[in-house]
């Protein structure tokens, strides 16, 4: 067991999603059953008393790996020293709400935790934005974070869909969901992302040893491949994008546990390595033609060396799937655009 504790720090930690989350850090299944974590707990005034009452079943819980446990609502003794910053607090979109409204409240939440994690954070830091809109938050903490964090090390969660994809295609080709690889998100997390299977394979299919695609197990299973192109274009691009919304009407709220699992997804596979390629936004450089400083979703490694996310490259990309990630990407630009309206970057 390493010796010295991994400082993690989650914002919004009274809320739901951070009360899903702080469990099973605790617990090792994000860093490993070898590596002892600090757990560091960010909340608004108004949410002390949950996160108070959280940290106090963490005591209860007496997980072997976990440190200790310190709640605030100072940014600066928040991010002291973390290693790994998980952002999940952010302003909700409210009925009337305009966009530009939204960015700017966001605005005034991810700037002075980008300013904190710029001043106090580990020289190794890492950061996952899960907040909604969660590429463009990222991108306005990387830019408060500078010149003291590189802006590379600001990621944003995409890997909600990326689940969510995995798993609409195994229930429809009633194999596990360990069985799917190598599906790819583009774009914003937003209903205008795209869900990409032209490179996903089924690991173990019917003794073919490098797998089969999965554009022609969908074929097989639906009754030829235009049945198959229907079926993505109509049902499945829809349904993940929309899979939130989805759940609200379902469930009566939106996604937790879900959210959570994904946001420990994506810190494992950066830290630990990945198997295959998975989905993450992460600081584009221009790569498939997305301008460059994009927070943007892309086909994602990771070798668990300490160098985070690298973006896969070469992936042909077809003008049907250009058209999509196009358009999730001008989003973003406008996203972007807005914020810089606003003063912020």
């Amino acid at each position: 067991m390493a010796s010295e504790p991994t400082t993690v720090t989650i914002t919004g930690a009274g809320g739901q999603i951070g009360y899903a989350l702080m469990f099973r850090i605790a617990a090792g299944d994000m860093l490993g059953p070898d590596r002892p974590v600090r757990l560091r707990l960010l909340e608004i005034p108004q949410g002390m008393r949950s996160a108070d009452g959280a940290a106090l079943e963490l005591q209860d819980c007496a997980f072997p790996l976990l440190h200790d446990v310190e709640v605030t609502d100072d940014p600066l003794t928040a991010f002291n020293g973390t290693r790994i910053a998980m952002l999940v607090g952010a302003r909700p979109r409210t009925a009337g709400m305009e966009r530009a409204d939204l960015l700017a409240a966001n605005a005034g939440i991810f700037g002075p935790q980008g300013d904190a994690i710029g001043a106090v954070a580990d020289d190794d830091v890492r950061v996952v934005v899960v907040g909604n809109p969660a590429n463009t938050n990222a991108l306005i903490a990387a830019a408060a974070a500078s010149p003291d964090v590189p802006a590379d090390r600001f990621t944003a969660l995409t890997r909600l869909d990326h689940n969510r994809a995995v798993g609409q295609l195994a229930e429809v080709l009633q194999v596990g969901p360990g069985e799917i690889a190598d599906v790819v998100i583009w774009g914003n997390h937003s209903a205008s992302q795209f869900p990409d299977v032209s490179h996903a394979t089924l690991r173990q299919a019917r003794g073919r040893e490098n797998g089969m695609p999965v554009l022609d197990a969908l074929a097989e299973r639906l009754g030829g491949r235009e049945a198959a192109t229907a079926w993505l274009d109509e049902v499945f691009i829809p349904r993940v994008a929309q899979r939130g919304a989805e759940i609200i009407d379902v469930r009566g709220s939106s996604s937790v546990a879900s959210a959570a699992n994904a946001a420990i997804d994506h810190v494992r596979d950066e830290q630990l390595g990945t198997r295959g390629v998975t989905s993450a936004a992460v600081l584009s450089r221009g790569e498939y033609g997305v301008p460059e400083g994009l927070v943007c979703s892309f086909p994602v490694t990771s070798r668990g060396d300490g160098e985070g996310y690298r973006i896969v490259e070469g992936l042909e990309v077809d003008d049907r799937a250009r058209g999509r990630i196009e358009a999730s990407v001008a989003e973003l630009v406008a996203e972007r655009d807005a914020v810089r309206d606003l003063g912020v970057l």
